[in-house]
């Protein structure tokens, strides 16, 4: 059996939810969409490790330093997979871009960015929420 991950200070996860929000926000409003690649890359390298998350990084080394402890840790994966689906859907987004429908981009590229806004300030993860469905619905086989 697998152990489980070393727990997380949820405020890394919320830190890096923030700036994506802002990031994606920023590259519509000054209409760039560089930025949705841009950003599908930093949430694929933080899915991947954490170790590798620019933002992650930037929280580990320069914001969390300056907070007192967190009131509790949580479980790493909710929020490696909510990473990933996003990663995944600004791929997506970034295909349209490449393929001419800069409406459909920036479609996908905002419900991304209204996701991440909203974990960010509510702690509400709809794709941490969808991690734990997904894991109560996951039939483990029995041993002997």
């Amino acid at each position: 059996m697998v152990p489980d991950p070393a727990p997380i200070d949820p405020r890394g996860p919320r830190f890096n939810q923030a700036v994506l929000a802002l990031g994606l926000a920023g590259g519509f409003l000054a209409d760039r969409p560089v930025v949705v690649p841009v950003l599908a890359a930093v949430l694929a390298l933080g899915a991947a490790n954490p170790r590798w998350g620019p933002f992650l990084r930037l929280y580990a080394a320069a914001v969390r330093p300056r907070l007192g402890p967190p009131a509790h840790l949580e479980d790493p994966r909710p929020p490696r997979f909510s990473s990933t689906l996003g990663a995944v859907v600004l791929i997506a987004a970034s295909v349209a871009f490449a393929a001419g429908a800069p409406g459909a981009g920036w479609a996908l590229a905002l419900v991304v960015a209204a996701l991440a806004a909203l974990a960010a300030t509510t702690g509400v993860c709809i794709g941490c929420e969808l991690y734990v469905l997904a894991a109560r619905r996951r039939v483990e086989p029995r041993a002997g």
